[in-house]
């Protein structure tokens, strides 16, 4: 795991509802792949909402989860990033 001197202790009080947004090829694995992940780190009820990219390669999963701490929230980015199929979480 990458240690990264995030300031998210400083901006948010935890816990807290955080939307991420998860942008991957557009297959249809994706969103079930990112609640799986979410499931072992965070879980709960999602309601993941997908929107595809003007050509459809891409699919864009913004998701609210609830996050406990400073590093539980780069703990959440790290591991969505880790999907095979992902290639940017914001």
């Amino acid at each position: 795991m990458t240690v990264k001197n995030t300031k998210f202790d400083e901006l948010l009080d935890f816990p807290c509802r955080q939307t991420f947004k998860v942008m991957g090829l557009a297959q249809e694995d994706l969103t079930v792949k990112i609640v799986e992940v979410l499931q072992e780190i965070a879980p709960g009820d999602f309601a993941p909402k997908v929107k595809p990219s003007a050509k459809g390669n891409y699919h864009s999963v913004s998701i609210s989860v609830t996050v406990t701490s400073k590093e539980h929230m780069e703990l959440v980015y790290n591991e969505l990033g880790a999907i095979d199929i992902v290639r940017v979480v914001l």
